[in-house]
């Protein structure tokens, strides 16, 4: 897109990187037609330099999530959604151009953010039920967020604007981010993934006996950072008082989540914290307390759970369809369902449980 006259943010951005890169000129992709007029890719530019430490790659950072030209939102604090992504990507020596599969995917990251509103901070993560680069044999299938170390957060004339550093990460590194927390695993591997360079041949952390005895030991301490975790397949439907018998409460979850939670329950109730269970339709809240005890209104479900009937949910929820029946508690009951996972044109590519 060519630059309009007030291009306030897109300079910040500009000295930001230069202050690393010197007079480096980077390999700019444009936007030739904007998003709000029909555009297929939502960010305004995206930058691309040759960095040699650690190892060589590329360091690749967006334009487009903060405010570049003039002042829109009311928001005072914030340049647009207060971010823009950042992204190493290993680099061969021979490598003039940064991989198409990198750039798609920070656009990929703009249509998320700009179709939902839902923003990144550090310490996120994000699953993409697949290869993070579309057809290739690598084990990276998730995403997670950390300040960038080197360009951290600009304070700018629009609003603050924080450099999120966007970092390829394998199905059991999520998992573990899940049940302890995104700085803690990376910080326990920095020594496998230095600068935290995002290669897509590269095995699991969690590989390395150190690394995970590191990572077990941080969640037995610690707990879980993670309060809220949104479940695709989530229901609840409350019990009913019959002629002769009562029908017990059903918590329905996907098999995908399904042992997530189960591990969750350890680092969350066990640790005195609460762990809510959310979608677009309704929100479930666990919490820990003296005595089992069900309380429910429209949207919201609070679960008070004892230690025995949270000790018996975590051995006995696992990734397989069926129904979890308690003896430590008959009014409720747990159904686990298949999770299909699609890939982006809406076709099954496997199924859990």
């Amino acid at each position: 897109m060519t630059k309009e006259a007030n291009t306030t943010g897109w300079d910040a951005i500009d000295e930001a990187v230069t202050k690393l890169y010197g007079e480096q000129e980077p390999k700019h992709y444009g936007t030739m037609l904007p998003y709000m007029l029909g555009g297929q890719d939502p960010l305004d530019g995206l930058s691309a330099y040759k960095a040699e430490i650690p190892s060589p790659h590329w360091h690749i950072v967006t334009f487009g999530f903060s405010e570049l030209y003039e002042k829109e939102s009311k928001n005072t604090d914030f340049s647009g959604y207060g971010f823009e992504l950042s992204f190493r990507v290993a680099r061969s020596k021979d490598e003039e151009e940064p991989p198409a599969w990198a750039l798609n995917l920070l656009q990929n990251m703009g249509r998320y953010v700009f179709n939902s509103n839902n923003i990144f901070v550090a310490g996120d993560y994000l699953d993409a039920n697949g290869p993070i680069c579309l057809g290739a044999d690598t084990e990276l299938t998730a995403l997670a967020f950390i300040s960038d170390p080197e360009l951290g957060t600009l304070h700018t004339s629009n609003g603050r604007v924080e450099f999120l550093q966007m970092v390829g990460i394998t199905e059991d590194e999520l998992e573990a981010m899940k049940i302890w927390n995104t700085r803690g695993l990376l910080e326990a591997g920095e020594a496998e993934i230095p600068g935290y360079i995002t290669d897509l041949s590269r095995n699991s952390m969690l590989r390395i006996p150190a690394v995970q005895e590191s990572v077990q030991k941080g969640i037995e301490r610690d707990g879980s950072s993670t309060g809220l975790l949104f479940v695709d397949q989530l229901d609840w439907k409350s019990g009913k008082n019959g002629l002769f018998k009562k029908k017990p409460s059903v918590l329905t979850l996907g098999a995908k989540q399904a042992e997530t939670v189960g591990k969750l329950l350890r680092g969350r109730l066990l640790k005195g914290k609460n762990l809510t269970l959310t979608n677009n339709e309704i929100s479930i809240i666990l919490e820990p307390a003296s005595m089992t005890k069900i309380e429910v209104d429209e949207h919201l479900v609070h679960l008070k759970f004892d230690e025995s009937v949270v000790n018996e949910l975590m051995s006995k929820l696992q990734p397989e369809e069926g129904e979890i029946r308690l003896l430590s508690n008959k009014g409720f009951v747990i159904q686990v369902v298949k999770t299909y996972i699609k890939d982006q044109d809406g076709n099954v590519i496997s199924t859990i449980g």
